[in-house]
């Protein structure tokens, strides 16, 4: 990282580089987990549930982009090793062992939700001493309350949908 760039961060660097590895790990499972979702699920409607989750899919991995982006400015490594991802990850994953939209859909809204509180958190920690970090943050936290929306708009559509049949 430059001089310059260093010095406007007021925080410790590398605990700021430790949390942002954390949330790379949740987006490279959330990835994941979007990604197989859609290539397993089953039940009505599951056409719009597969465009979705490979919208949000493509979306984790522009996150975990720009969060590994942001850990080489800073001066880190991203982590390396998918291995490590679950023993860094603040969310977790949920394996789409029930195919079922409803299930698969309610594992991903879960999953958001961690994101959600996870980065925003994150925005209290940095705001005022790291402005290029916390703008990255900002986006990231905008897209996954968006995630969450769409999620929730689908499972009452499918649940209205199957309520009328």
């Amino acid at each position: 990282m430059g001089t310059k760039g260093k010095m406007i961060v007021g925080l410790d660097v590398e605990k700021l580089i430790l949390t942002l590895n954390k949330a790379y790990s949740d987006e490279w499972l959330a990835h994941y987990q979007y990604w197989i979702g859609s290539l397993v699920v089953k039940g009505p409607n599951k056409e719009a549930a597969i465009a979705e989750l490979i919208q949000h899919a493509n979306e984790e991995l522009l996150h975990a982009t720009s969060l590994a982006t942001r850990i080489i400015q800073l001066g880190g490594t991203p982590i390396t090793k998918p291995e490590d991802w679950y023993k860094f990850s603040n969310c977790g994953y949920e394996a789409p062992d029930d195919p079922y939209v409803i299930t698969i859909l309610d594992q991903n809204i879960k999953g958001e939700q961690c994101a959600i509180v996870t980065y925003n958190r994150l925005l209290e920690e940095i705001k005022d001493k790291d402005p290029v970090t916390y703008n990255i943050i900002l986006t990231i936290l905008t897209q996954e309350v968006e995630h969450e929306e769409d999620l929730e708009a689908l499972k009452e559509d499918i649940t209205m949908m199957m309520e009328r049949s």
